[in-house]
């Protein structure tokens, strides 16, 4: 699925199941609490923290698609064509950081 076909499947399932799109500052709350739980299970699976017996159980990539989830609700509301906007993005990255990477010594291995 693209996210033109990602974007759809979300407005679908918010017309059928969730009645109407929480508004966008209730998206912002909740797409930044969405990355905070992201943010917990990372720091502490491949980090530093020690992991707590709760989280153990916490499955990374059902958080992770929690956060497009919400992201996607925010540009459906808000107008944002993401297949458009995600293109146009990497683009601009693949331009600017061409040899970026490449030369970066701090890469090597």
């Amino acid at each position: 699925m693209d996210l033109k076909g990602a974007q759809e499947k979300v407005d679908e399932w918010i017309q059928t199941h969730g009645v109407r799109y929480f508004d966008e500052l209730t998206n912002m709350a909740q797409l930044t609490e969405e990355v905070g739980e992201v943010a917990r299970i990372i720091a502490r699976r491949y980090g530093e923290q020690s992991e707590k017996e709760s989280d153990k159980s916490k499955d990374l990539g059902e958080e992770l698609a929690d956060v497009i989830f919400v992201a996607i609700c925010l540009a459906n509301q808000t107008g944002v064509d993401l297949q458009s906007a995600f293109t146009k993005k990497l683009d601009f990255k693949s331009d600017r950081d061409h040899d970026r990477h490449q030369n970066n010594p701090k890469l090597k291995k």
